[in-house]
């Protein structure tokens, strides 16, 4: 009985870590963003902003998604696939075993950070098409509009998304998997290839 409380303490301890992590990371991170946004977006004209918000709708619902699947994927899948030697099977496994702390970042943080970038940049367009317009009814009217859009099309696109997410989430995580292996793996990979070849 001890021992099992020590193990559940033990993870609540790593669990609380981890948000407290997760808060100091959104909040640089977020800050750091805003600042961005105030000063670089801002300046953006309308067109511009239409394209940066799609940019940050995309990623929102890209990094959602990563979130979704690696909480509904399976675990043995991947074991099978590591015991075949898939590639990027390793690191998808890696990835499904922290599936709270990956869709913690995905889903959140990321999803925060770019709600408040396109939210700038709706804010630019709200501006720059606020410069001729002189009754306050309307502007209201466009920055409701505009606001609306970007929520809007934000939560049509997650909504759309998950059912993806659910019924594909082991291919998902894979092939993630396969592409951090290539992006952060490459050269262990073809150092091991190496030893291999020479033994």
């Amino acid at each position: 009985m001890k021992n099992k409380k020590v193990k559940t303490t033990a993870l609540e301890v790593k669990r609380y870590k981890w948000a407290f992590k997760m808060f100091i990371i959104s909040l640089c991170l977020s800050s750091l963003f805003s600042l961005f946004s105030q000063t670089v977006l801002s300046q953006l004209g309308a067109v511009i902003a239409c394209f940066t918000i799609a940019l940050f709708i995309f990623i929102s619902v890209v990094f959602d998604m990563i979130g979704i699947a690696v909480t509904s994927a399976d675990e043995d899948f991947f074991k099978t696939q590591l015991a075949q030697n898939v590639p990027g099977s390793e690191v998808a496994l890696r990835l499904k075993k922290n599936s709270e702390k990956v869709c913690s970042f995905c889903a959140d943080v990321v999803g925060d950070i770019c709600g408040i970038l396109s939210g700038a940049a709706g804010a630019c367009i709200i501006l720059s098409l606020a410069r001729n317009i002189s009754h306050p009814s309307i502007v209201m009217l466009i920055s409701t509009l505009v606001s609306s859009l970007i929520a809007g099309l934000t939560i049509l696109f997650k909504a759309l998304m998950k059912g993806h997410a659910i019924k594909n989430a082991n291919k998902i995580i894979l092939k993630l998997g396969r592409i951090i292996d290539k992006i952060f793996f490459y050269k262990r990979n073809k150092n091991c290839k190496k030893t291999v070849d020479k033994d």
